[in-house]
């Protein structure tokens, strides 16, 4: 009896330590934070910016949902197309915020920055808006996600797809910067491999106003395919110098990374007849129609890839926490190498051990004014690019984190 009386308050001591320990545990795994960093001010305010917030926001709305008694705290920022922003506060959510997933909308230069933080801080990074073929190659790291689309995928599939249609001669406008660099390159080499050639090339600043000259040059240049190497107000300032000037009635237009927010600002008079890849188009099927029309009612304008890409990368970088059932990111990162992702961004998606997700992407050409049919219907399926040709073969890869054989 006093062997009983002895021991019961140890076990009840016991229990309580184990079920405190439980409940910490559980808590943890319950209280996610996420901090978000984007253009929201900037040249590509449009095609990231506010946009990716909204889609994050449905994204943790529909989570919670299936989840309750979760709580995901959404923290966001403008890097303002600076790395040394973008890294800097990636590292005070980090340091002070103790966020668990930092996430890159718009722009190489700060997707760099930002993951490099993320590496040394051992923080998963989802990548939805940089293009750099690096952040999967010579820079990749063990936590960082590209998600959506990359170099590869915007030039290599468009050129070769353009080259076997005829386009053999090439001339591009390329934004100086990392991205616009690595598109570049990315797009002339697949040009050269395919029997083709670049006539010459132009770079402009990041933000330009003025491209008559750069237009003025691609002209005489003689080449059929003008390349724009950029992105977001740049391609839509050369897009409208190009019409301009009449250079679209002897020479095709091809944009490198084009979002329908672009081809909307720009109108199918001016746009109608262009080239471009996409990871994603909101007028695909049932469940791209039912996001796009929830995202419309916020924004009044329909999501682009980029923004698609946002709600997909939170939705299963959430299921991937509550599967691991812990936040951290060795784990946490080891379940998403194991992922297959359907969803209405993609269909069976992977994430290799480079840090790229496969996905298919399309070859659209923009439609005409009477092709058009309602509304945002703006593109024409030119041809499906299967998953495992929209990204860098993984015998060609140059991260340190892929076994050579």
């Amino acid at each position: 009896m006093m062997h009983s009386k002895f021991n019961f308050p140890i076990l009840l001591g016991n229990l309580a330590l184990g079920l405190a320990a439980l409940g910490s545990a559980t808590a943890y795994a319950e209280n996610v934070k996420i901090g978000l960093l984007a253009d929201m001010s900037g040249v590509y305010a449009d095609v990231s910016g506010k946009g990716e917030i909204v889609a994050a926001n449905l994204a943790i709305a529909d989570f919670l949902k299936k989840t309750p008694g979760w709580k995901v705290e959404l923290l966001t920022g403008d890097h303002q197309n600076k790395p040394d922003i973008a890294s800097s506060r990636a590292r005070q959510w980090i340091d002070v915020d103790h966020v668990d997933m930092v996430m890159n909308g718009a722009n190489s230069a700060t997707g760099l920055a930002i993951a490099k933080v993320a590496a040394q801080k051992k923080v998963i990074d989802f990548d939805t808006g940089s293009a750099t073929t690096r952040l999967t190659n010579e820079d990749c790291t063990p936590y960082t996600v590209q998600y959506v689309y990359d170099t590869y995928m915007l030039s290599i599939d468009t050129v070769r797809a353009l080259v076997a249609r005829g386009k053999k001669s090439w001339f591009f406008i390329t934004a100086d910067y990392a991205f616009g660099h690595s598109l570049q390159a990315s797009a002339s080499e697949a040009i050269k491999k395919d029997g083709g050639s670049v006539k010459g090339s132009v770079r402009h600043p990041i933000n330009s106003s003025d491209f008559s000259s750069y237009i003025l040059q691609a002209q005489s240049s003689g080449a059929n395919a003008i390349g724009l190497a950029n992105a977001g107000g740049d391609a839509i300032n050369a897009i409208k110098a190009a019409h301009d000037f009449g250079l679209t009635k002897k020479q095709s237009l091809v944009g490198l990374l084009l979002f329908i927010n672009d081809i909307h600002s720009l109108t199918l008079p001016v746009a109608q007849g262009m080239y471009l890849t996409t990871a994603w188009y909101w007028d695909m099927n049932d469940k791209t129609r039912a996001f796009a029309k929830r995202y419309f009612a916020q924004m009044q304008k329909m999501p682009n890839m980029a923004q698609a890409g946002t709600y997909s990368a939170i939705t299963t970088y959430l299921n991937a926490v509550k599967s691991a059932g812990t936040k951290n990111s060795d784990k946490v990162m080891a379940v998403l190498h194991k992922t297959t992702i359907n969803d209405l961004f993609t269909a069976n998606g992977s994430i290799r051990k480079d840090g790229k997700m496969l996905h298919q992407a399309y070859l659209m050409q923009v439609k005409s004014p009477a092709e058009s049919k309602y509304p945002w219907d703006y593109y024409k399926v030119v041809e499906t690019l299967p998953r495992d040709q929209v990204a860098i073969p993984l015998s060609e890869s140059t991260c340190p984190l892929v076994t050579k054989s």
